[in-house]
């Protein structure tokens, strides 16, 4: 009777697949036995603890990933970190010889990355760590200068130039079930999910796992993607690939993503290709500037914003813009996407973070917090790209006094109110003129929308001058 394979830990992150999935490919290719774990250690996200809206997510996430194992003959088990300690108990209780994982990218969890793979090796365990989550990791990408890039054309140019089509693999048929060894804590022992089901609402819109991020995919291929260039930003239709937190969690592999876009390219779509591709990139460019600048979660990248003038902070005003009582329907219709689904459209953020930036003159960090704790793709790096892009103080960012106008955003992108309509039905009986600025006829806003601010929480032109003028006197 032949000797069992050695066993290796495979660790599970935010890589929640079978398929494409690097760190369980190079165990089961080495000859181990994997046995799969995930450690709940928020703790050890610095600042970053995740959000509830992400934590909710990844509960779903885990029992799909769990099950999909199960089928295999294999399963997952839970443990409450601390993540090295737990890792070096199971080693010793499981003879485990090596350890497997796929790197993430946020500085705090790359600092104990590297840290937990320094002690297991000196443990005389194998430790290894794999790219599971992008196309190009951070430090492959360089100027020509050597240094990292600060702006996205030049980025995605060498990007291009670079460019190899990775090999999709796909799931494991079966795994070998290791019977031995601690078996942890049952998933509800981690209270990811919320004890009261303020979540309910999201499921109705997602499938977390694997399965449904396969299935998100081949929506978008068979359908958005015809005309994505043009109508991405239109949040009143189904424009995008709705991908961000299956990419987020590594429910599915960007190379995959790009295999089934690519492959609709000689279908008369190159265009619409190449514009959903390019937004791959800016994720990639994304997680390039927060690996080389790890400070811009919590500090502005362009350092001539850190006398800003931003205003001082209304807690009521901050919690009315949070709850979409700002007044400016499509700013409001944005953040009740937001707590009805977990997610906000691309266009409507951009809006809603130039109305706090701007308008309100609010700090960046104020909403890229709040997004951080109730979308359920909030990710660091997209996200503090994205707050720092809007707000002017990032890198490659639209200039501060690039102001949004929402009631010309709404206008242009929700041409028939009807984003509008869906999130803020109190307003869908307003003509269409009204429904972008109802505070132009208060009476009438009064019989239709009784409960519905009756002005905005700052008058748009005064906060677009106000805004102007803190501008031009941050040098003076």
């Amino acid at each position: 009777m032949p000797d069992a394979p050695p066993v290796a830990l495979v660790w599970f992150r935010n890589d929640l697949r079978l398929a494409d999935n690097p760190a369980l490919r190079a165990a089961l290719e080495a000859g181990y036995a994997p046995v799969p774990v995930y450690i709940h250690a928020p703790d050890e996200h610095g600042s970053w603890r995740p959000g509830a809206a992400s934590d909710a997510w990844r509960h779903r996430a885990l029992a799909a990933l769990d099950a999909d194992l199960r089928k295999r003959g294999s399963h997952l088990r839970h443990f409450f970190g601390p993540s090295l300690a737990t890792l070096q108990s199971l080693v010793l209780a499981m003879g485990a010889r090596a350890v497997f994982w796929n790197r993430r990218y946020e500085p705090y969890i790359e600092r104990r990355d590297t840290r937990i793979k320094q002690a297991l090796r000196r443990m005389g365990v194998r430790a290894e760590s794999h790219n599971s989550a992008l196309l190009f990791e951070p430090w492959t990408l360089r100027t020509k200068q050597g240094g990292p890039f600060k702006v996205f054309t030049p980025f995605w140019r060498a990007a291009l130039a670079d460019w190899r089509d990775a090999a999709c693999w796909p799931a494991p048929a079966s795994l070998p079930d290791v019977a031995e060894g601690p078996e942890g804590v049952p998933l509800a022992a981690l209270k990811l999910a919320p004890a009261l089901d303020w979540d309910a609402s999201f499921w109705p819109h997602w499938t977390p796992g694997e399965g449904g991020a396969q299935a998100a995919l081949d929506t978008f291929v068979e359908g958005a993607l015809r005309g994505y260039a043009q109508q991405r930003d239109r949040p009143d239709r189904v424009g995008t690939s709705r991908l961000s937190p299956h990419l987020h969690f590594g429910e599915i592999a960007p190379w995959r993503a790009v295999a089934a876009l690519q492959a609709e390219r000689n279908a008369g779509n190159a265009g619409d290709v190449d514009a959903a591709i390019r937004e791959l990139g800016w994720r990639e460019f994304a997680h390039h500037l927060l690996h080389h600048f790890p400070d811009t979660p919590e500090q502005n990248f362009n350092p001539r914003f850190n006398d800003f003038a931003w205003a001082r902070l209304s807690p009521l005003k901050l919690e009315a813009w949070q709850q979409g009582r700002t007044g400016v329907p499509i700013v409001d219709a944005g953040l009740r996407e937001l707590w009805a689904t977990g997610w906000m459209h691309n266009r409507v953020r951009m809006i809603v973070a130039s109305y706090l930036t701007k308008h309100l003159r609010y700090h960046w960090r104020h909403g890229a917090r709040w997004f951080w704790d109730t979308l359920v793709d909030a990710d660091l790096a997209n996200n503090t790209l994205g707050w720092q892009w809007v707000a002017g103080t990032g890198a490659d960012a639209a200039p501060y006094f690039r102001i949004f106008n929402p009631v010309t955003q709404a206008e242009k992108f929700d041409p028939d109110g009807a984003y509008i309509a869906r999130w803020l039905p109190e307003l869908a009986p307003l003509p269409l003129p009204l429904r972008f600025a109802p505070w132009q006829d208060p009476a009438r806003l009064r019989r239709v929308a009784p409960d519905y601010p009756p002005q905005p929480l700052v008058d748009l032109a005064a906060g677009r001058d106000a805004a102007l003028q803190a501008y031009r006197g941050r040098d003076s």
